[in-house]
This record gives structure tokens, C-alpha cells and sequence, in this order.
């Protein structure tokens, strides 16, 4: 069974970050729904092991939008390479996947 709805995860740096990103996609109708959740994340990177307050967003949209949200994340993202990954939902309540695709349809 294919799925219908993804959630895509991406990292922003702060609240203001998360807030704007949410606006744009939501505007776009490309996420019915946005949660924005603050994280501590631990990385490596440029060689080294790096620790930043993040701000993780969760990002609910229909699967056949989810390349231009992610398009739309990258457009708009301050970090060089941002985490982006999309994940199908397998299952949930029925009304509530029907309204994360009733939401993301192109106007």
C-alpha cells in the first residue's frame, strides 16, 4: 500500500526560523500542519563534533507534494545543508490523513 501522507523533518536554528518556514509552507498549501518542537542536536561537522539548540520541525503534507516542499524547505533554509527527510505514514485516522491531502491541494 502506498502511502498518502508524509511527514517531512527538518532542523531550523530558532523559533523565528521555524515560524517563517511554517508560514511559507503553509501559504503554498504544501504542509496541512506544522510542529515545531525545541531540540538539543549533537552532530559532526567540518571534522568536528558540534552541539546547537535546534528547533525541530514536523511537517505533515500529502506524498505527491512532498518534492516541492522539500524544494520549498531548501528555497527558503539558512543552513548550508539542511536536514531534510520525509517519511511515508503507514497508517492513522482516517479523517485526519483525509484532511492533511484535502489541505495540500494547489488552489
Amino acid at each position: 500500500m502506498s502511502s498518502r501522507v508524509c511527514v517531512v523533518l527538518t532542523t531550523v536554528a530558532n523559533d523565528d526560523d521555524a515560524r517563517a518556514m511554517a508560514e511559507t509552507l503553509l501559504e503554498r498549501r504544501l504542509a496541512a500542519c506544522t510542529q515545531h518542537l525545541s531540540i538539543a542536536s549533537r552532530f559532526r561537522w567540518d571534522g568536528a563534533v558540534q552541539t546547537e539548540n535546534e528547533v525541530l520541525m514536523l511537517i505533515k503534507t500529502a506524498s505527491d507534494r512532498v518534492g516541492e516542499t522539500v524544494a520549498a524547505i531548501r528555497e527558503n533554509h539558512k543552513y548550508d545543508v539542511p536536514e531534510i527527510v520525509s517519511m511515508p505514514v503507514d497508517s492513522g485516522l482516517p479523517a485526519y490523513l483525509d484532511w492533511v491531502v484535502a489541505e495540500t491541494r494547489p488552489e
